[in-house]
């Protein structure tokens, strides 16, 4: 600057002379505009030259409930579409579903891989810098429906619409089968359990029937040891009876042989020949006393006796003996036995077990197609960007230009200030 330079005259204490400072700013012009240009070309340069970063979304909502019908239906898995759609979002999130992408498709991230990184390493600086899981704000009450979005940036030279389709598309694919794997293990654990309630079903059943057969065996084995003393009583009654009569018969053989009653007779008829001697009249006596044995005479005496003598046995005497033999041998088979014994399908007898088997039954033929099962639904794809995300250059060349206005007007004035001060 010139020596002549003249300063301003200095406003008093607390006031501003804005034409004074714009003068002293407007005459060091050309080192504001060297400052502004210097400065812009700095912030053109930094946009024209940094790597361009692109920008893409990909936005889910719940699908329908006709999706999720088969599965919901099955009485197995429950599963609404507000709760298929956070479990999407979790795998979406979690670190395990984003390493195992990762690796499953390394060609496209080459451009994350670094010289002595490992592959872990490589993806952690993916997964802190590159992609972003939003979820809609809880506090606003008037959002339409739940949704998940998820962003993902990345650097010219990167395919990430093929990246974020496919992870979405595998994350997907990865939840799907673990429902059916879930689904499949909660099938298998219902089977064994009404296996289990079955086979003690079976059990019990067993152990009915064995307990049935026993008490049938002890019922026969009790009445037949019954049949048998009646039997034995009854054999020993028979053969005391036939000793009794045998000695009753010997006593009135003794009075026969000494009264000379060979043949048989009665009271009126014994004394009638005993008056007039031989007679040939017949008579009929009506007595409503018991004749004596004696009067049988000797001869029927004897041939009783002789024949109670030669019996080998009584049984024939008793008709409760037949009834009894009768009954012996129906005991010998138990018929409700042997239709026990002799059941092949016994599971048929179960009781209380058909809605078991029909469960099971349903549970085996239960076929749900897993592959077309729609967890969530795609609402927006990914697509290729028009333009990047980062750097803004017409913003970054502006706020550039406006930055080196501000510094060359401070330089203006610190420059102006160490003169005055000289």
């Amino acid at each position: 600057m010139s020596s002549s330079f003249r300063a301003p005259p200095v406003p008093s204490a607390g006031e501003i002379d804005l034409v004074a400072l714009f003068k002293v700013v407007w005459e060091q012009k050309r080192l504001l505009l060297l400052v502004i240009a210097g400065v812009g070309l700095i912030a053109a340069a930094y946009a024209f030259l940094a790597t361009p970063v692109y920008s893409v979304s990909a936005v889910l909502r719940p699908a329908a409930l006709n999706e999720l019908d088969a599965l919901n239906r099955s009485e197995v898995y429950q599963l609404p579409p507000s709760e298929a759609l956070i479990k999407v979002g979790a795998s979406l999130e979690s670190y395990d579903t984003r390493l195992a992408f990762f690796r499953a498709n390394q060609k496209l991230f080459k451009a994350f891989e670094r010289p002595g990184r490992t592959l872990e390493q490589s993806f952690e600086a993916f997964n802190r810098n590159s992609i972003n899981l939003v979820l809609p704000d809880a506090s606003k009450k008037n959002s339409l429906s739940a949704y998940i979005k998820l962003e993902m940036n990345y650097p010219k030279g990167i395919d990430g619409v093929a990246i974020l389709n496919g992870f979405v598309d595998y994350a997907i694919a990865n939840e799907r089968e673990q429902i059916a794997a879930d689904l499949q293990a909660i099938v298998k654990n219902r089977l064994n359990e009404l296996k289990g309630k079955l086979d003690s079903a079976r059990s019990s059943y067993d152990i009915e029937k064995e307990a049935k057969i026993a008490s049938l065996q002890e019922a026969d084995s009790t009445r037949r040891a019954q049949l048998q003393d009646e039997l034995k009583a009854l054999r020993t009654q028979l053969k005391t009876q036939r000793s009794d009569r045998m000695a009753q018969l010997n006593e009135a053989i003794g009075i026969a042989r000494s009264l000379g009653i060979q043949k048989p007779t009665t009271p009126s008829s014994l004394g009638e020949s005993v008056r007039s001697g031989a007679s040939s009249v017949m008579r009929t006596e009506i007595n409503n006393q018991q004749i004596p044995l004696y009067f049988m005479g000797v001869e029927a005496l004897k041939a009783e006796l002789t024949a109670l003598q030669q019996r080998k046995s009584d049984d024939f005497t008793e008709l409760r003996i037949a009834q009894i033999a009768k009954e012996l041998q129906m005991l010998a088979t138990n018929r409700e036995i042997e239709v026990l014994n002799r059941r092949e399908n016994e599971d048929i007898f179960l009781a209380g077990v058909q809605p078991l088997r029909a469960e099971v039954t349903r549970l085996n033929n239960l076929n749900i197609d897993m592959s077309r099962l729609k967890l969530v639904t795609i609402d927006q794809q990914a697509l290729e960007p028009l333009s990047a995300a980062k750097p803004n250059r017409l913003l970054v060349v502006t706020l550039g230009l406006l930055l080196g206005a501000v510094i060359a007007v401070c330089i203006a004035l610190v420059r102006h200030a160490l003169q005055v001060a000289r």
